[in-house]
């Protein structure tokens, strides 16, 4: 059998001094280092700006095909006829419908048609029904109708989700 030295008294620490002042000299290089790859980077696009203005010599555009123009004018269209819609009036309607009993999930405006998809979820049949006469005797919307309903069984308290269709009135 062999003999078996243990030792239980600790090593003599060393003093951590050393490896703190290397740490904070290691910042310090680091820190010069990230600043001056800054000003190399703002120099560098100020440089490219610079040429950017001098340079006369611009290559000639190429000329877009008849189709894309026609496809970006037609998204451009869209847009347009999406920020037309009465987003404040739509908005206030939906709003003072509301009750506690409702909850809105989802809010489809089609600008094309001028209709306004609702998807919400109510407590009971007779929340939703009232929330549709509701959304009905605003002024904005017009043709106001209950589309679709569902119970949802699968869900605690079990919620009735619905769906609204809604014409938007000119405005006034």
């Amino acid at each position: 059998m062999h003999r078996l030295d243990l030792d239980y008294v600790a090593p003599p620490r060393r003093a951590r001094w050393p490896g703190a002042a290397l740490l904070v000299v290691s910042l310090v290089v680091a820190a010069g280092v990230v600043e001056r790859y800054r000003d190399a980077r703002d120099e560098l696009a100020a440089t490219e700006a610079a040429q950017g203005l001098v340079n006369l010599d611009r290559g000639t555009s190429k000329a877009i095909p008849r189709e894309r123009l026609d496809e970006e004018t037609k998204l451009v269209n869209d847009v347009v006829r999406q920020l037309g819609l009465p987003w404040a009036r739509m908005i206030a309607a939906v709003e003072k419908a509301s009750t506690g009993d409702v909850v809105v999930m989802q809010m489809q405006p089609d600008a094309q048609q001028r209709l306004l998809r609702l998807t919400a979820e109510a407590k009971s049949r007779q929340a939703m029904l009232q929330y549709v006469r509701r959304l009905g005797a605003d002024r904005s919307l017009a043709d106001v109708y209950l589309v679709r309903d569902e119970v949802r069984m699968e869900q605690p308290g079990r919620p009735i989700q619905f769906s609204v269709q809604a014409s938007l009135r000119e405005a006034r």
